[in-house]
Formats: structure tokens, C-alpha cells, sequence
């Protein structure tokens, strides 16, 4: 890559600055400090963003296409000045200009394109595949406000509309000559022609204009930029005189407003499928464009192209790529099906059935008429194969179409030559149980890629300490290779090295602590614990379990202040869906928890509790490095991955886990001895469920300790939660305590002792630290991109990087 001199970019900085405002570059805002810098950024990168977007077109090497509802990448300027090799020299250049480059950093809006793990996840999926020299685009939305801006009145989670954009990116470039037309409703029929070929016609259709815009995706000190199109909704030009009212430009602006529009209504609903099929359609047309480019013949099409589908939001990708090769291209049934099966693949991130998507079949054909047609098709194709080689049972349990729903879920696996999980247990999960009829039709399609995490932005931006301890004590290369990591467990009885590791997590926690008093107004001790929980709030998630912990500790130190427990800050980020009331709920209530314990001088300040407002990829950044405890408690065999417990676990904290997820594969790296483990296994879970035994209120009745937790809940011990209160206890006593936290708790709370004894030695603390941090680097991103790369989508880095 190309090197940076210090004068060079001072004098770039501030020419920009005064052709863009005309005025001296001292005189702007930090806002416009921000916008200028973007602009110089922009002008460093873009010579290698158009280097490889030809290169892709002269060597035509196979492209991978990610399709994600959510991409969550964060503040992107101090990762493309990494990426790019300048982070010191623009750094330094604008502490001598005399700004505040810490200023500028905050000046930028987290994009609020995503909600939490899955499409934090996508994010480090594209940096990982410009880091690693794959060719990768990823695909998505451009949504206005995103998820939602979640604020606390009274304890409730309110959402508020999160306008991001509100003022212009520096990074995304429009591409309106790139648009393409999405077509929704209307009538459609198919007419014979003269050779005999069904063609479709259409008529009354509602037309949107699928307007992209490119962010580039800047490799890591290799010169290699990728592409992330995100689409906006946008009335076709020739149309604008048709939509004369608001109500009628608002119907198209809804379908790239927010990310996952409320489910609860019919409205909702047909939202959420408008957005599904926009996305596709817009992305496949996009995929056929290039492709076509290439004057390549249509068999060709799988060795240039692998579209992957992350979750099954953008399943609607697979009829409507067979919906343009049949009725665009004229290509056969057969043939068309064959591309499919070796174009597409498909990442499963659930467990839960319930949590698989279902469409009412009226609901595509009203909106998709075409798109139901051809999922019909695929439907009987794939009875009528099944049922010859398998029987009718597994035919019908298998295919796309039951009970009047299209299962997304049986569509992608259907289509697709790789089917993963993304985590080894989950994985097993799915085979044995979740999918295991597909597992008897497909024995070879379904595969395991463990989730990973890029430290780039995790350790190396986010906790610049560490990172320098790590230059310091085993060398730069971890920077580059990851699993170099574990080089520092060397230094584990090395005194300096671990009394060096104490003090940045105390840094940290000094940094954190200054926000939660500037922002919060509460007053924290960074020697206390800092005892983590950041994921969405959700009932299997198990953000409940830790509040009967803290309950628990409360009561013990209310009624006797010199109990023996370690002081903790019990710090949460989470936002609940909108219709998710029981979430919302349990929000109420940690908040509640929070205003009782916070403020009673009983307990002497050994409990704080800290809920971050509006948990963002920012706040991340500032949590993780900060975090002693890792909280990873879903009820085992519920969590498909996690991610926040790699990089709490990069980042030095100790993990309090079940055995789900990469909980699995975290504790046979650290070892049982640098670990909390705790509760059923998911076997066990499982056997307990099918049992029909499990009765919590009998736990309730019989256990002391549990039944005052509980009873804290109805008897006004914690104040402003009656309601509430009284549903989350029905919830556990007497509907049966669906995750099994009752069944669990003593096992949980005797880790928790465990815990605390662990921490008042800090030599042995720091040690385990130590642990986590050196074999943290097997999680990282790149390496999971590199077997997605050779494993499903058969392309080969074009040189050889982190092998």
C-alpha cells in the first residue's frame, strides 16, 4: 500500500477543508471536522476501490454476493484509517493542526442498519473478506431510522425514530444509474407462446425503484476494497405524478424506513415480506446484471457467482433468480433449477422452530404473485421426487409449502448446496433434532462454520492498551494472524506481564466508569467487578436468571452488609423488539432493580447496576474492554452461536457460561479451570423437556431461597414493578418456567461464588485473563471466512493470507 507523510496529509486536510466550508480549517464545528476528513479518507481509498472493481471485471474471477437484512458495522472511521495504515499519522496530523481527533471519532453516527449478533456478524464478514483477498459483496438494505432509538422514561423502553442520516455519510456513494425496477402486486398470467413457452404478463403492478448505494469495504493493509450496496426505496421517475399525496409517497418510503416493522398486525407482516422480496429482487437483478456483462452462457453462471443467504430473510433470492431465468432468459425448468442448486447457499442461526420464518401463502400471492407461482412449483417438484424416494411422510414434512405457510427455512435448504450451522453444537442440534429430516434427504449438504470475530476492530481499535501490551510482549504479528494470539500464554507466571494486563483492564474500566458519571450520573468503582451482559433481550437469553442473581445478593447484603460477596457492577445493553412485551418487561424491571439498589446506602455500594440506554456497536466498544465477567447463560441448546462472548473473551473477560453455542468450543480452548460453567447441558434439557416432568412450582414451594427471589417479585420489596412484577413471577411459578431458570439457579449461583472467590486474588485473575486473551484468536473472522471461501463457495484468496 501506498505510505502517508505527515505533511502531506495536514496540507490534503486542509485544503479540503476550506474548498468544502471557505474558511480556515480551524474554524469549523467537530461535525464538520468529521464530513472533511471523510472526504480526504475517501480520496485515499477511492484509487484502490476503482483498481479493483476493474480488476473483477478484466480477471472475471468468481464473486461472492452476502445477502443480510442487517449489517452492523459500527463508526467505519477509525477502521478504514487502520485498514489503510494511517491511523497514527492522520491521528498525529490532527493533534498538530490542533484538533481533537478523540472529537471527531464521536462526531460520526453509528448506522443503525442492524440489531444485535446477526448483523454485527455480516459486518465483520465484509471486512474479513477484504482482509482476506475474497472477492465479496455484500447486499442489503438502506434503512432511514434502522431498528429504533431506544430511550427509558420511567423505567419502560420507549423507541423513538433513530435518524442516522441525518446528515450525509462521507463513505456511501449513490449509484442511481444502477437502479433497478422491484414490481409488487397486480395481476399476472402466463400465455403460451408460439414455440410453445409459458410467458407471463402483468398488469396493474406497483413499481419501486431499488436505488443503490455503495460503502466500500477496505481490506487490511493490502489494497483491496470491497463493496457493500445497500438499496433504497424510491418512486420511479416517470412515475411521480402518480403519487401526489403523502400517504402515497409514505407507501413507498415505508419499505426501507425501519428494520423489522412491527410484526404484531397484518400491516406489519406484509411490511416485513415487502422488504424481503425488495432486497432479493433487487440484489439478484443486480448479481444477473453483472453477470450478463461477462457474455458468458448461463451454465457459467455458478462459477462466477455464489450468493449466500445469511438467515432466511433474503431466501426470496432463490424464485426470483429462477423467475428472471425462466421468464428474461427463457431457460428450462431444469436448467434454471440446476443453476440454483450450485449458485446458492444458506447459514441456519436458530434452534428455535419458532423462530423460523413462516408466510402465509395468500400473503405471496397477493403481494408476489409470480414469485408464489414459481414457490408452487418448487413445491410439487420437490413432493413428487421426495415422495418416489422417501415416502410421502418426509416429502410432505419437507417441502417449502405446509398448512397453507411457505417455510423459508425448507425453501433455502431446498435450494441450496451447503447448509450450516455456526457453532459445533449447533450444528449437532440442527442435524439430530431441528432439521434432521433434511439431514436424511441431503447427508452431505449440511456443515459447520463457527462464528468469528475481527479483532481488528475488537482489540486492536477498540482496546488500543491491550493491543499495545500485545506489540509489546509477543510482537506485531497477532495484527496479521490472529492465532498468534496465543503466544502470550507464555508470559501466564510472567509477573510484569500480568501485573502490565491489570492495569489496562483498570484503564478501561476508568474510562467506562467516566462515561457512566458523565452520562448517567451515577458513580461506579472501576475495582469492583464489572460483570457483563450486552446481547438482545430475550426470554431464552436468559438476562432474567442474572436479575435473580442480583436479587439474591441484594437481600443477602440488605440484611447483612459484611456478607462475604465480591463488590460488582452488573452492567446491561439490550433492546427489545417493539412487540415483545415480556422483554420490555424484564426491562422495567432491571431498571426498577436498578433505582432500588443504586440508591439504598444499606448495602454500602456493593451493588451498582449500570443499563445502558440505546446499546449500539460504539457503547461495544467501550463495554468489552472494560468487562471482568462475560455473561453467556442462555439455557443450553437455545443460543446458535453468540459473538459477544468472543470478543469479551479477546478482551480479557472471564466467561460465566452454559455449555450453548461457542460457549462449547470457548471452554475446551481455555480449559475448565478459566471458565464458569454451570446448569443443564442441552441433552439434558432436551430429556427434561420430552419428560413432561418439570413442575417449578414444586421447586418454588420447596426452595427457600428461591421462593423469597421469587416472592420479591409480588411483595413490593422492589417498588414500581406490580404488574410486571406479577407476570415475570407467573411466568416461572406457575407457567412453568419455560427456559428452565428455576431448574438452573443453584448451579448458576454457586459459579457466581465461584466467581467471586476468583476475583479477590487478582494475580490468579489476571492469569486466566491472560488465558482467554491468547487463545481468543482461533475465533477470529478471518479464518471463518477462509473456510466459508474453500469449503461453500469454492473461491481462493488470490494470495496467500493468514494460512
Amino acid at each position: 500500500m501506498k505510505t502517508m507523510d505527515l505533511e502531506t496529509f495536514k496540507g490534503d486536510y486542509k485544503k479540503r477543508f476550506e474548498d468544502m466550508y471557505a474558511i480556515q480549517y480551524h474554524m469549523g464545528s467537530t461535525l464538520e471536522q468529521f464530513q472533511v476528513l471523510g472526504q480526504v479518507l475517501r480520496g485515499y481509498y477511492t484509487d484502490y476501490w476503482i483498481e479493483n472493481n476493474q480488476e473483477k471485471i478484466d480477471k472475471q474471477d468468481k464473486q461472492v454476493y452476502y445477502f443480510s437484512m442487517e449489517f452492523l458495522p459500527g463508526r467505519q472511521l477509525k477502521t478504514y484509517l487502520l485498514n489503510l495504515n494511517i491511523y497514527n499519522t492522520v491521528k498525529e496530523g490532527l493533534t498538530e493542526l490542533g484538533l481533537d481527533f478523540d472529537k471527531i471519532v464521536d462526531a460520526e453516527v453509528d448506522p443503525a442498519l442492524g440489531n444485535g449478533g446477526l448483523g454485527r456478524l455480516a459486518s465483520c464478514f465484509m471486512d474479513s473478506m477484504a482482509s482476506t483477498n475474497v472477492y465479496g459483496n455484500g447486499c442489503g438494505i438502506r434503512y432511514q431510522y434502522g431498528l429504533f432509538k431506544q430511550k427509558f422514561i420511567d423505567g419502560y423502553q420507549i423507541e423513538l425514530p433513530e435518524n442516522w442520516l441525518r446528515n450525509p455519510s462521507p463513505w456511501e456513494v449513490r449509484k442511481e444509474s444502477k437502479a433497478v425496477m422491484v414490481r409488487f402486486g397486480g395481476n399476472v398470467w402466463l400465455e403460451e407462446q408460439v414455440d410453445g413457452r409459458l410467458k407471463p404478463k402483468y398488469e396493474n403492478t406497483f413499481d419501486v425503484l431499488a436505488v443503490p448505494y455503495d460503502t466500500p469495504h477496505v481490506g487490511y493493509r493490502n489494497g483491496v476494497v470491497n463493496n457493500l450496496r445497500l438499496f433504497s426505496a424510491e418512486i420511479p421517475h416517470d412515475e411521480e405524478s402518480k403519487y401526489i399525496t403523502s400517504e402515497q409517497r409514505q407507501e413507498i418510503n415505508s419499505i426501507t424506513e425501519v428494520l423489522y416493522p412491527d410484526d404484531s398486525n397484518y400491516e406489519g407482516r406484509l411490511l416485513r415480506l415487502k422488504q424481503e422480496y425488495f432486497l432479493s429482487s433487487a440484489g439478484i437483478q443486480t448479481i444477473v446484471r453483472y453477470f450478463k456483462n461477462l457474455n458468458l452462457p448461463w451454465t457459467r453462471f455458478p462459477e462466477k457467482v455464489a450468493i449466500h443467504i445469511n438467515d432466511t430473510h433474503p431466501t426470496l433470492c432463490v424464485p426470483e433468480l429462477m423467475r428472471i431465468l425462466l421468464d428474461d432468459e427463457g431457460l428450462t425448468w431444469e436448467q434454471a433449477w440446476n443453476i440454483i442448486k450450485k449458485t446458492f447457499s444458506y447459514t441456519n442461526h436458530t434452534i428455535l422452530q419458532e423462530a423460523m420464518e413462516r408466510w402465509p401463502v395468500y400473503m405471496l400471492e397477493t403481494l408476489i404473485p409470480r414469485i408464489a407461482q414459481i414457490i408452487y412449483e418448487i413445491n410439487e417438484r420437490h413432493l413428487r421426487n421426495k415422495t418416489e424416494l422417501y415416502g410421502p411422510e418426509l416429502a410432505y414434512r419437507t417441502s417449502p409449502i405446509q398448512d397453507d405457510q411457505v417455510h423459508m427455512a425448507n425453501l433455502a435448504i431446498i435450494a441450496s448446496h451447503s447448509v450450516n450451522g455456526v457453532a459445533k453444537l449447533h450444528t449437532e442440534i440442527l442435524e439430530r433434532y431441528t432439521l434432521s429430516d433434511f439431514k436424511t434427504l441431503y447427508p452431505f449438504r449440511f456443515n459447520n462454520k463457527t462464528n468469528g470475530v475481527t479483532h481488528r476492530r475488537w482489540v486492536q481499535l477498540a482496546n488500543e492498551p491491550l493491543s499495545e501490551l500485545l506489540d509489546q510482549t509477543i510482537g506485531e504479528e497477532w495484527r496479521f494472524q490472529p492465532k498468534e494470539m496465543r503466544m502470550l500464554r507464555s508470559h501466564m507466571d510472567d509477573e510484569e506481564v500480568l501485573t502490565q494486563l491489570h492495569k489496562v483492564k483498570l484503564t478501561n474500566k476508568k474510562r467506562f466508569a467516566k462515561y457512566v458519571s458523565e452520562e448517567m450520573g451515577l458513580v461506579i468503582d472501576p475495582e469492583a467487578m464489572f460483570d457483563v451482559q450486552i446481547k438482545r433481550l430475550h426470554a431464552y437469553k436468559r438476562q432474567l436468571l442474572q436479575v435473580m442473581h442480583i436479587i439474591d445478593r441484594y437481600l443477602q447484603l440488605r440484611d447483612n452488609p459484611e456478607a462475604k460477596l465480591a463488590k460488582r457492577v452488573f452492567i446491561f445493553g439490550a433492546k427489545a423488539a417493539p412487540s415483545y412485551f415480556y422483554a420490555k418487561q424484564i426491562i422495567k424491571l432491571i431498571n426498577a432493580l436498578a433505582d432500588l439498589v443504586n440508591n439504598d446506602a444499606r448495602i454500602k455500594d456493593k451493588i451498582k447496576i449500570v443499563f445502558v440506554e440505546n446499546y449500539s456497536v460504539s457503547l461495544a466498544e467501550l463495554i468489552i474492554p472494560a468487562a471482568d465477567l462475560s455473561e453467556q447463560i442462555s439455557l443450553a441448546g437455545k443460543e446458535a452461536s453468540g459473538t459477544s462472548n468472543m470478543k469479551l473473551m479477546a478482551n480479557g473477560a472471564l466467561t460465566m457460561a452454559t455449555l450453548d453455542g461457542a460457549n462449547v468450543e470457548i471452554s475446551q480452548l481455555v480449559g475448565p479451570e478459566e471458565i464458569f460453567l454451570f446448569g443443564m447441558k442441552a441433552d439434558e434439557v432436551q430429556n427434561l423437556r420430552d419428560s413432561h416432568h418439570y413442575s417449578a412450582r414444586d421447586i418454588y414451594e420447596r426452595d427457600p431461597q428461591i421462593q423469597r427471589i421469587l416472592n420479591s417479585l409480588i411483595d413490593g420489596t422492589i417498588p414500581n414493578i406490580e404488574s410486571e412484577g406479577i407476570d415475570i413471577f407467573n411466568s416461572l411459578v406457575n407457567d412453568n418456567d419455560e427456559y428452565f431458570l428455576l431448574k438452573d439457579y443453584h448451579s448458576f449461583y454457586q459459579a457466581q461464588m465461584k466467581a467471586d472467590a476468583n476475583f479477590a486474588d487478582k494475580k490468579s485473575w489476571a492469569r486466566k485473563s491472560l488465558v482467554n486473551i491468547a487463545q481468543s484468536g482461533k475465533f477470529s473472522a478471518d479464518y471463518t471466512i477462509l473456510r466459508y471461501a474453500s469449503d461453500i463457495w469454492n473461491v481462493a484468496p488470490e494470495t496467500e493470507v493468514l494460512q
